[in-house]
């Protein structure tokens, strides 16, 4: 079942049970919108985490002698970025709660660019009944656009207790 959520112009796919999300099993789930990484994003993501490395927050110095001649995001930041871009493919409903359980064969394979602009990309590898709680492994892509090589893959695992 879809649905129109006025926020984002995509549709993202309703879960409300185990045997809904069954439904999905090895299928894609969908895509996000494109979300831009802005140079603020990155400045203020270097400040919570104190990882100042110039080739992300000094745009003068990463044009001058960085190898990709602007600053990047931090692949922290790009991952950060899930949530946001998660809730646009799927609308999981009837939860009493959900767990970032963990992630699996997480690749970090090209730099984004500041002003770049991403999207994520959803399958559901697996999903498990487990005594109530549903396990889902879900592989990701952030894709980036004009870009043939991903920024990272991976494959997330949420645990959803549903009411």
């Amino acid at each position: 079942m879809v649905y129109y959520k006025k926020k984002y112009s995509m549709q993202p796919v309703i879960i409300g049970s185990f045997e809904e999300f069954e439904k999905y099993n090895g299928q894609k789930l969908g895509m996000s919108e494109y979300f831009q990484i802005t140079q603020e994003q990155i400045n203020i993501f270097a400040k919570a985490t104190h990882d100042h490395q110039w080739i992300h927050t000094d745009p003068t110095r990463a044009k001058a002698e960085g190898a990709f001649g602007n600053t990047i995001a931090h692949g922290y930041l790009t991952l950060s970025i899930v949530p946001h871009l998660w809730e646009q493919i799927v609308d999981v409903r009837n939860l009493k709660m959900m767990i970032n359980y963990g992630i699996e064969s997480l690749r970090f394979a090209n730099p984004v660019l500041v002003n770049s602009e991403v999207r994520l990309v959803a399958t559901l590898k697996n999903v498990a009944n487990l005594r109530g709680t549903v396990k889902a492994e879900v592989e990701v892509k952030l894709e980036i656009k004009d870009q043939k090589k991903p920024a990272f893959t991976g494959v997330l695992i949420f645990l959803y207790h549903f009411q």
